[in-house]
């Protein structure tokens, strides 16, 4: 994959999350709840001031820091990573977690707080409370990728063990 379309993946899908936050804003009344899908899917505003789960919501301005800082680290190794060749699933799962990591850095800088949006209907109380946003699951992804990435052999990993069983 190019670097030039992993690199737009990235922007449309940080650009998609901004536009759904600001249409949620405007659209929907905070402690109003939508159901789509049959009711599995719960759209809301929930205003996070914190990280993930509201952590450090008492401290915003280290969480503006944190999260800006985490997001720089975080392109900076996506863009050495896109430098480099193969690791594919690696590449993706780095769009992924940049753009839901810049989306949700923005808004902090920008709204003083993230709009999380989208629940889901779960047989667990506690986990159908829980409100996302499309970043958050930007970031998750690209998390499941990257160890996926790690689990799985590289080609190179398995052309050397195959001149390996061809020594002996």
């Amino acid at each position: 994959m190019g670097i030039l379309v992993l690199m737009s993946l990235t922007l449309c899908l940080l650009l998609t999350d901004i536009t759904v936050k600001t249409y949620v804003e405007g659209a929907v009344k905070k402690g109003e709840e939508h159901s789509i899908c049959k009711g599995k899917v719960k759209i809301r505003k929930v205003y996070n001031k914190g990280m993930c789960l509201n952590l450090f919501e008492d401290n915003p301005e280290f969480v503006k820091i944190s999260s800006a800082f985490a997001a720089v680290l975080l392109t900076i190794y996506q863009l050495i990573t896109l430098l480099r060749k193969g690791k594919y699933l690696k590449k993706a799962g780095l769009s992924l977690m940049v753009a839901g990591a810049w989306s949700n850095t923005i808004d902090r800088w920008i709204r003083g707080h993230v709009i999380d949006y989208v629940g889901f209907q779960t047989k667990w109380k506690k986990v159908t409370e829980i409100t996302y946003n499309l970043g958050d699951l930007f970031i998750g992804a690209g998390s499941l990728f990257m160890m996926l990435s790690s689990l799985l052999p590289s080609k190179k990993k398995e052309a050397k063990k195959g001149k390996q069983k061809d020594k002996l």
